[in-house]
């Protein structure tokens, strides 16, 4: 390659683009919004269940899995959709970088728990890695909620605090969750999943707004 073609490569623009960032984060909001609905489908037609006692595992498995595993692999589908927005819109330091690895890897891990079927129903056949996977979890959510609030906070001051506060209070509430007693583990549970909702949202409005903010 010729010093002047080396030279207009590294001139060439990069731009956002809008269109992406609309469906990336429509996608990630979308993927929210049908695991929440599968859940509360999963909890209507499951026979004998309680949404206080029993674990959305617990929806997992069984006649009706199909419904929570849908749930799951759209919720995983919209957070690589937020990952990959993250990517094309960097608004931070290494801090960001490490924080969409964690998002990367949070939407696998939830594949994952769905493509596994090791829920709530005993399985002991081969190695059962769900409660590794569920660590795993715990440990992506304040990477990526404390990872991106300085970055989300150059562009409003009320994106960096709500993910700082949703990575402190998912820190403090997350492990409370493997000491609960099983009749009440299942609310918990869902308020937990909510907390990464937040983080979702939060992230998915930011975007938005950017959007609309350069279009104004």
């Amino acid at each position: 390659m010729s010093r002047t073609s080396r030279s207009e490569t590294v001139r060439v623009r990069v731009e956002e683009q809008d269109g992406l960032i609309r469906l990336l984060a429509w996608a990630a909001i979308l993927g929210c919004v049908i695991f929440a609905a599968a859940v509360i489908l999963a909890d209507i037609l499951v026979p004998n269940n309680s949404m206080i006692a029993d674990t959305i595992s617990d929806l997992g498995a069984g006649k009706y899995e199909y419904i929570v595993d849908t749930g799951l692999y759209m919720f995983s589908a919209g957070l690589l959709s937020m990952a990959v927005l993250a990517a094309h819109v960097h608004l931070g330091d290494w801090k960001w970088s490490s924080a969409i690895v964690a998002l990367i890897v949070f939407g696998l891990l939830v594949f994952l728990i769905g493509a596994r079927n090791e829920y709530g129903d005993a399985d002991s056949d081969g190695w059962v890695i769900h409660r590794y996977l569920v660590y795993g979890l715990g440990i992506c959510m304040p990477v990526v909620c404390f990872g991106m609030a300085e970055g989300a906070g150059r562009a409003g001051a009320g994106y960096g605090l709500s993910l700082r506060i949703t990575g402190a209070l998912w820190l403090l509430a997350a492990p409370i969750f493997f000491f609960l007693p099983t009749d009440v583990d299942g609310l918990y549970e869902r308020g937990l999943g909510l907390l990464s909702f937040a983080m979702i949202l939060t992230l998915a409005r930011l975007f938005l707004k950017r959007v609309h903010h350069r279009r104004t």
